[in-house]
This record gives structure tokens, C-alpha cells and sequence, in this order.
């Protein structure tokens, strides 16, 4: 069977990275986190004191990062690792998730991200998550998907997931963290979010992941068919 490229992009916490791994797993596709990347930087940044403001400083400090993902047995699917650490758990702290937008916004960092996960493509076979990957990293790719929820629902789901690790957050942190994020992610100069004109929408704000799962499925099993038989 012939192997394609699939993207997913959307918005914050509208379930991406889940579908992306799911779809990875049920395939025999590498996962590749893209979000995770940039969360990466980002806490380099901050451990560093490295103003994204400062391009010289920036461009210098993105010759001493090297990014790798390590597959986790004990989760089934893989973990970032900044210059060889497992920074898997500290990346999903707010403190990151407060300026990693604004981080990821800067050109410099978007042409670094850019180029490795492109790299990381080459093979096919992978299935990428971001904001992104179907209109910058990967406009050629065989299956984009564009993933989306009711603001609220969002609001929820990420609400439900930082108050596990952080229980004095509040929903209205979350959602002013959520309303942040969409305002940068969608105006920023350099690769801003948005829909690729080829990808096809999927709406999960009423979808079990069992249900989105098989959807996004059977779109993938119809593209590597056609792939298969040109």
C-alpha cells in the first residue's frame, strides 16, 4: 500500500493531537507533534531568558536546540526531547501554553520548525497536528484535515485537562488562554492558522473520539486506496 502524508489543523484543544495519534496508531503511521515542538522552543526560551523579541538573540539560540520525538511505551505514542531530555510533561505547564503562540509567531522560529518537520516527512507516512501543516509545511499532503469545536466545548475539554495537573485554574483562565491563543494563531504574519482550501472539516464538537476516529479513518483508507491503484 502506498503511504500518504495527513494533516490536522485547528484551533487549541479541539481534540488534534488525540485524532492525530489515534489514526497514527490504527495505520502504523509516526505521530509527529508538531505543537509540541514549538512548546519546546518555548521552554527553552523561558529556562534561557531569551527574548522572542530579539531576532539576534533568537537565531542564535535556535543553533543550540536540537529537536527529537522517543517513542513512550507506557502511553503508545511519542515524547518531545529538547538537546536529548524528556520535556514531555513540562511543556503542558500554562506557563507554556501562556506564550507559546507569541513564540511560535516569530519567523525565525516558524522557518526552524518549518524545516525539520518537513524533513521529518520526507518518507511519508506520518500523520502531523498543528496549526499549519496542511497550507505551509505540507500543501502537497494526500489527506488534510481541518478540526474544529464549539468554543465552549473547547473551553471544557481544556479546562478538564490543566485543572487534572493544576487545580486552582480556573474556566476563565482557560478560556481567556483559549480566546489569546486563536487571536495570535489566526493574524500572526508568518504561516497563520488557517484552512487549507483542499482539507475537509471536521466538526467533533458533538463526536465521541470512537466516532471522529472512524471518520477521519475512512477518509485516510480512501485516499491510499486511490494512492494505491494510479
Amino acid at each position: 500500500m502506498e503511504k500518504i502524508i495527513i494533516t490536522l489543523d485547528g484551533y487549541s484543544s479541539c481534540g488534534k493531537s488525540t485524532l492525530a495519534k489515534q489514526m497514527a496508531r490504527a495505520l502504523n503511521y509516526i505521530f509527529i507533534d508538531s505543537g509540541a515542538m514549538y512548546r519546546a522552543i518555548t521552554l527553552y526560551f523561558i529556562e534561557n531568558g531569551i527574548d522572542y523579541l530579539d531576532d539576534a538573540a533568537v537565531k542564535a539560540a535556535l543553533t543550540k536546540i536540537h529537536l527529537a520525538f522517543d517513542y513512550n511505551a507506557s502511553t503508545g505514542s511519542s515524547d518531545i526531547l529538547l538537546n536529548g531530555r524528556n520535556v514531555e510533561n513540562d511543556i503542558r505547564e500554562m506557563r507554556i501554553s501562556q506564550l507559546v503562540s507569541d513564540v511560535a509567531a516569530n519567523q525565525y522560529v516558524r522557518e526552524f520548525g518549518v524545516a525539520q518537520q518537513q524533513q521529518m516527512g520526507l518518507q511519508k507516512g506520518i500523520v502531523m497536528d498543528g496549526r499549519d501543516i496542511g497550507t505551509t509545511v505540507f500543501p502537497q499532503a494526500e489527506l488534510k484535515i481541518f478540526v474544529t469545536a464549539d468554543p465552549s466545548i473547547r473551553v471544557a475539554r481544556r479546562y478538564l485537562e490543566l485543572s487534572a495537573k493544576n487545580p486552582g485554574i480556573t474556566k476563565e483562565e482557560v478560556q481567556a488562554n483559549l480566546a489569546m491563543r486563536d487571536e495570535i494563531d489566526s493574524n500572526r504574519t508568518f504561516s497563520p492558522l488557517r484552512k487549507a482550501a483542499d482539507a475537509i472539516v471536521l466538526d467533533n464538537s458533538h463526536l465521541t473520539r470512537e466516532e471522529q476516529l472512524t471518520t477521519a479513518l475512512q477518509w485516510a483508507n480512501e485516499k491510499i486506496t486511490a494512492m494505491s491503484v494510479r
